[in-house]
């Protein structure tokens, strides 16, 4: 079927004609001017390249018109063309501009039949303005705003930094250098933090970027108190200050270069003072950067693109581009004819929640038993419940719970103790207070790995992000086939299947944004032939560092080499000792070094068995992602030039390794030194925009991460590509000043102590060794507990008891044994009744 959208938003219907040749024709007869857009569906789908878009003028011939897709879009590194028709117009000059985020180079073409072929090179997506004029007055319709996009351009980008470094006087020892932070400040007011470090002769030195000439102030202080002779005085040079006009770059490599092969050039920093090197290589595939220092100051650069095209090289000193930069490379020769698929998918909001409603998360995750699953909900103001899991269908789960209050709850989902993939998941209650890409997750064993010629299944939850465009797109060796199910709650599962073996790169995309972590590298193994008949037997729960542990393997007559590494959590492997103990039956056995979460990759043949890769405990790993939380000013709105700060409270979270990197329009100068409750992140925007700020303990995102921060005011560095900065610590244990006594948490009592009423003889006049009563009637109070306490003028009385009669009324007697002045307390919960404390003449 064919539709064409009118520009006053009318659908129209063209003429179809089948040519009986395996094409069709579509002739439309237009009655409005304007841009149209033409959908063409097969199958309810559109097919490749729909909707297409033309132009549609009322101007007889004797005018000069335009009409072409790069009018209206481009993609980023590839030409975007337009015609321009000039029948009949005479020869008036004929004149173009293109203006927009990058230098577009112009070519003409003249087709000798009164119309001209432009094309043009984007080399970066945003907005471009193109202009054409004949005889010095626009034509119709212009100028022209084209949008670019950056679709299915890879990046990779490296850093080397020179830094000026200061000694400062006074000693230090190491453990005191990790509670100290420092900050420069600028003569214009410029404040970063800096990097300190114990230098050979135990003072203290710091290292910074110089970007101004003069005094600079640096302070150094312990918990937020300046350390002796702090602040002090530096002069920056004028020749120290980095200058981005003074590199020189040398070689070809940075206009042609040719694929799998290195292109190297240089850049001699000599003479541009100090300043950090940010290189940047984006285009048809993701190119490996090396970086080799000579001995004569001047780097050797190389990068090895696999794909054809034409490539924008971003090279910045002290965060401004060098003469030249961005500079646009044609990469010519043999392609890895790597194929892409891409689907997109319309997500509506799901459905608003509201307090005591039932909230679902649903997940997927085949092949396990529900038995090992357990669920936890977090409200915003801290209280931890259980939540329900329920099977809906084979391998589909829902966690269920009922919200108390409204707000950012956190919902964590563990399988054997271990987070899925994807927890701990944010779950809102009410109205959403952000949307975006940066609150898709994603998560499932298809985004870790896979197998050629069957279905890989993974979730994506776009319930935080509200409604928006999700675009998949798989990348890789052979063709993808696509299929993807919406769970009509905010969550959806994807399974893709492709036939050839090898690396594939998943992208995953929100109104055009990449999610978090996206695009995914996933190997995909060959067919698994046997390995499925494996079965793995006593896998143990946890594992102690150090200790052996070890399972079992059954091949169940499958025949061929079993193998098996483990990978800790920090990213070192081992080999597993692999032991046959009876014809079909293997131990593997290891020995792990660390605490945390392991892996155990088990292949037969080469390929992944079903369960693999296996994990495993080892030791108290009692660092839990979910309990971590990030708050302070750094979060909100920021200005650039400032420095600003956040806490992350890793109270109660255990330790493990804590990463911060942030994505933004500059690099920013980050550290993170340990306070109290956790660690101070603090860090200096130098450019206006968004920025995300990503945390991560042990793996995971924490909830609310990535953080979406904007910053506003001067852009004091050159936005060129994205820039990333990252900083990463391993994290102490810490306990809150509030919960040092762990123990049982008082229930949320809701009572009004005003409500009790009491009455007898023992709160009037009390009689030596004699029982002495009153009653308690608390009927109407709410829940609580009731507290009674006899002081007298030797201190507390000798007996005191009180026995519940049911529905909150109690009696009380007691008993004394000196002559004086008594006072009886009667409190309900925190508050004392009517009339208590009472005073009793004994």
């Amino acid at each position: 079927m064919a539709e064409v959208k009118m520009p006053s938003g009318h659908i129209d219907q063209p003429v179809i004609e089948d040519n009986r040749d395996g094409t069709v024709s579509i002739k439309y007869d237009p009655r409005e001017e304007g841009v149209h857009e033409l959908y063409v569906k097969y199958n309810g789908e559109h097919v490749q390249g729909s909707p297409y878009k033309f132009h549609v003028d009322s101007i007889f011939s004797g005018y000069v018109t335009a009409y072409g897709p790069g009018l209206t879009s481009g993609v980023s590194g590839e030409p975007s063309q337009f015609t321009i028709s000039t029948k009949g117009a005479g020869a008036g000059g004929l004149s173009m501009a293109v203006e927009g985020p990058s230098k577009a180079e112009i070519t003409c073409h003249d087709n000798k039949d009164g119309t001209v072929a432009v094309s043009y090179l984007p080399t970066a997506p945003g907005e471009y303005k193109i202009s054409v004029r004949f005889g010095d007055k626009h034509i119709k319709g212009s100028p022209f705003i084209a949008k670019v996009t950056g679709e299915g351009r890879k990046r990779n980008q490296i850093s080397v930094g020179s830094c000026s470094e200061v000694t400062l006087p006074g000693k230090v020892n190491d453990n005191d250098i990790r509670s100290l932070n420092a900050s420069i400040q600028a003569p214009s007011g410029l404040e970063e933090p800096c990097f300190l470090k114990r230098l050979p002769s135990g003072n203290i030195g710091i290292s910074f970027t110089p970007r101004e000439a003069g005094q600079h102030i640096v302070s150094v202080k312990k918990m937020g108190v300046h350390i002796q002779n702090s602040p002090f005085n530096i002069t920056v040079q004028e020749q120290e200050v980095g200058d981005a006009k003074k590199v020189k770059v040398a070689g070809t490599a940075l206009k042609e270069g040719k694929t799998q092969g290195e292109n190297t050039f240089t850049v001699d920093t000599r003479n541009a003072g100090y300043g950090g090197l940010s290189l940047s290589i984006e285009g048809p595939s993701k190119a490996e950067i090396q970086c080799a220092d000579s001995t004569d100051g001047v780097l050797a650069i190389s990068y090895k693109p696999t794909e054809p095209g034409y490539y924008i090289v971003n090279l910045k000193f002290a965060d401004h581009h060098v003469e030249g930069s961005p500079f646009t490379v044609k990469v010519s020769g043999e392609g890895s004819n790597r194929q892409r698929e891409k689907i997109q998918r319309q997500r509506d909001p799901a459905p608003l929640t509201e307090v005591g409603t039932n909230c679902k998360l649903t997940f997927k995750m085949p092949g396990i038993t529900s038995f090992d699953l357990a669920a936890t909900v977090t409200s915003p103001g801290g209280v931890s419940e259980d939540a329900e899991i329920q099977e809906v269908e084979d391998g589909l789960y829902s966690v269920h719970f009922v919200p108390k209050e409204l707000g950012v709850h956190t919902v964590s989902v563990k399988y054997r103790e271990i987070h899925i993939p994807g927890s701990p998941f944010q779950f809102t209650v009410g109205p959403l207070r952000d949307s975006g890409s940066h609150l898709v997750k994603a998560g499932g064993a298809g985004l870790e790995r896979g197998e050629a010629g069957r279905f890989n299944e993974f979730n994506v939850w776009t319930r935080e992000a509200g409604a928006g465009q999700l675009a998949i797109s798989l990348e890789g060796p052979s063709k993808a086939e696509i299929d993807f199910k919406d769970r009509r709650d905010g969550s959806c599962d994807v399974s893709y299947k492709v036939d050839e073996p090898g690396e594939y790169r998943i992208g995953l995309k929100f109104n055009e944004q990449h999610i978090p972590d996206s695009p995914f590298k996933v190997y995909i193994s060959p067919a698994v032939g046997d390995a499925h008949l494996l079965e793995v037997a006593q896998f143990p729960d946890s594992a102690q560092v150090d200790k052996p542990t070890q399972f079992y393997i059954r091949l169940n007559g499958a025949k061929g080499s079993l193998d098996g590494r483990v990978i800790s959590p920090s990213g070192k492997t081992d080999d597993c000792f692999i032991q046959n103990i009876d014809g079909d039956q293997y131990s593997i056995r290891f020995m792990p070094r660390e605490n945390g979460v392991h892996n155990i990759n088990v292949k037969f043949n080469g390929v992944h068995i079903p369960a693999s890769p296996l994990r495993i405990k080892v030791g108290k790993d009692d660092a839990d992602p979910a309990a971590v939380h990030a708050h302070g000013p750094g979060l909100g709105s920021v200005k650039t030039g400032a420095k600003t700060d956040l806490i992350i409270d890793t109270c109660n979270a255990g330790a493990g390794i804590l990463a911060v990197t942030m994505d933004g329009p500059s690099r920013v100068a980050m550290d993170c030194t340990e306070v109290e409750e956790g660690y101070k992140v603090r860090y200096t925007p130098l450019a206006p925009g968004f920025y995300y700020m990503s945390v991560k303990y042990n793996g995971h995102h924490i909830v609310g991460s990535p953080f979406k921060i904007e910053a506003s005011g001067e852009n004091l560095a050159e936005i060129g590509a994205q820039e990333t900065s990252s900083v990463t610590v391993e994290t102490v244990q810490k306990v809150s000043k509030g919960a040092q006594k762990q123990g049982p948490v008082l229930p949320h009592f809701k009572s009004d102590a005003t409500k009790v009423t009491s009455k007898g003889m023992g709160l009037k006049k009390a009689y030596l060794n004699k029982h002495n009563q009153f009653t308690v009637h608390a009927g109407d109070a709410g829940n609580n507990i009731l507290y009674v306490g006899i002081y007298g003028p030797k201190g507390p009385c000798d007996e005191v008891q009180l026995k519940h009669k049911g529905k909150n009324n109690y009696e009380c007697w007691y008993v004394v044994r000196d002559r004086g002045e008594y006072i009886v307390i009667v409190k309900w919960g925190d508050d004392h009744i009517p009339g208590s404390p009472y005073k009793v003449e004994v």
